[in-house]
């Protein structure tokens, strides 16, 4: 799981849900692009006696994704029970004014790093004997929107549809896939796109913390 700047989206729905993880026993090892963040919540959670470990890793690299594996790969000594892909960046525009490089870098961050981490993945959720694939997707993924996300929405029904395929592909191997698709959570930095919804309901980022209930066996 990756995440930048406190209050983003992806970084509250990565603290709740190795929070929630780790309040009921498991192990965790998370991954953040910003160290002295990832040192604060790696902190607060030994605190509270979670087992919980951390690497500064951008998942947006290829050689990154390959390393944390074989950390996570060591540290669980070549099992994984649960993989789950939360890693969301964005760049709000009229599709009109998307660049080629735009396309590129919202596709190799939203998408290609879900996919590959799962292929690097395969082998340790398949030792575990029940492993389990959580994509972070979005209601960008689900239905059409005006907020000037079109890249971004490609990038997280493309997502969705990726869980299905593992879901086929890899029952066989005893490993389930699913994603979650969340809506605008409450941070800070959500208050504009509120002010642009018609009911403003948004959700709370312990309720999307309980994504442990599909991961589990």
């Amino acid at each position: 799981m990756g995440g930048t700047d406190k209050g983003e989206l992806h970084v509250v729905i990565r603290y709740a849900v190795v929070e929630e993880l780790a309040s009921l026993g498991a192990s965790v090892h998370t991954c953040s692009r910003d160290e002295a963040q990832l040192n604060v919540c790696l902190h607060e959670w030994k605190t509270k006696g979670f087992r919980v470990t951390g690497s500064v890793s951008d998942v947006a690299s290829r050689a990154q994704r390959k390393e944390l594996i074989s950390i996570v790969s060591s540290l669980f000594n070549g099992k994984l029970s649960i993989l789950i892909n939360n890693v969301r960046t964005n760049m709000p525009k009229q599709t009109t004014e998307y660049t080629a490089e735009d396309f590129s870098f919202l596709m190799c961050t939203n998408l290609e790093s879900a996919y590959h981490m799962c292929q690097l993945a395969f082998p340790l959720l398949k030792a575990s004997g029940a492993g389990s694939i959580v994509f972070v997707s979005s209601v960008a993924g689900v239905v059409g929107l005006t907020l000037g996300v079109s890249i971004h929405a490609t990038t997280k029904g493309g997502l969705n549809q990726l869980a299905k395929n593992f879901a086929c592909e890899w029952a066989k191997d005893n490993i389930r896939s699913n994603s979650v698709a969340p809506w605008v959570i409450k941070t800070p930095l959500a208050d504009e796109t509120v002010r642009l919804l018609s009911l403003c309901m948004i959700a709370l980022d312990h309720e999307v913390g309980h994504i442990y209930f599909i991961g589990s066996k």
